[in-house]
């Protein structure tokens, strides 16, 4: 088997873009997307009749109400070709609003939901901060799943298992770039800091019996995600996905709730004093979760503009 068809003996493999074809070319079992991913896909022209539809048909309710049914839209297509779920993400905005979010959330379940989507098959993404992690625990209690994004510590991970989070994703990739430029190095297999992170987490959620999902995010490299193989799910690139899929190279699982038991690492309790001071002793996890934010909000301006020039606002 190729290394793509060996993972997915161990992880729920999920393709991490807005574009169709690659989706289909690798069945995954999920699909997430971001405003990033959403603003490179409608730049096309093979995605723009969404764009233009969603501003044709909803003009009158404003760029925010635009821009929420796109977003919907992508992911009923996308629910298309996978038979698993979608990650919606709310505005990157609304990062330290935990009422907005929570109000973002429902208002993307209900624009699923009215065109006869369950919502079990909806992720709502939500940045990692204290307030998102605050409006997730609302919102889990209402039944509506989260999937935490931007998040780059223990502490983060901790915090949203507390809240009863469906899903975490964890970003690798980011990681290593933060430490690569800090130290010089190139790091590699399982001595890459976003691998021993993601690790870190992985078996602090079984050691602990947490229910919460692990999903490794933001891979530079296929060394990242063979590191990884057990993990509960990896979001990657189409770009990785078909380097894996043309390696025939062994691939064994490094991550399973067994080994996770024997993990020194000790429970911690977090309140928001807690939280916010762990994150800040953080220098990485800080300045990477600042930095996904802006590049995220940068990203969201970008679309609306886009929607405002289609719609005369």
């Amino acid at each position: 088997m190729n290394q793509l068809d060996q993972l997915k003996q161990y992880t729920t493999v999920v393709a991490d873009t807005g574009d169709f074809p690659a989706m289909h070319a690798y069945s995954p079992q999920d699909a997430t997307t971001n405003p990033s991913l959403i603003l490179k896909a409608v730049q096309k022209d093979d995605y723009r009749h969404l764009l233009e539809k969603a501003a044709r048909d909803h003009a009158r309710l404003g760029t925010a109400q635009v821009v929420d049914r796109l977003l919907v839209a992508f992911g009923m297509e996308i629910l298309k070709l996978v038979p698993g779920r979608v990650s919606t993400e709310t505005d990157a905005r609304l990062s330290f609003d935990t009422a907005g979010t929570i109000a973002k959330g429902r208002a993307l379940i209900a624009l699923y939901e009215a065109a006869d989507v369950p919502r079990e098959r909806i992720l709502i993404k939500i940045a990692s901060t204290w307030e998102g992690i605050r409006a997730a625990e609302v919102l889990q209690r209402e039944g509506i799943r989260c999937n935490m994004t931007l998040l780059f510590s223990l502490p983060q991970a901790v915090a949203c298992a507390d809240a009863g989070a469906q899903l975490i994703s964890p970003f690798v990739g980011r990681i290593y770039d933060w430490y690569k430029k800090s130290t010089g190095i190139e790091y590699t297999g399982a001595d890459d800091p976003g691998v021993q992170s993601v690790r870190r987490i992985y078996d602090y959620y079984r050691k602990f019996d947490h229910a919460t999902e692990v999903m490794g995010a933001s891979f530079r490299n296929t060394s990242q995600i063979v590191e990884l193989a057990g993990c509960d799910l990896l979001t990657i690139s189409p770009e990785l996905l078909g380097k894996l899929a043309d390696s025939n190279a062994p691939m064994t699982r490094k991550l399973s709730a067994d080994t996770a038991q024997a993990a020194s690492l000790e429970k911690l309790t977090l309140d928001e004093k807690a939280f916010r001071l762990a994150l800040n002793d953080d220098a990485m996890a800080t300045e990477k979760l600042a930095e996904g934010i802006r590049l995220f909000c940068a990203d969201s301006i970008k679309l609306d503009g886009l929607v405002d020039a289609l719609i005369g606002a």
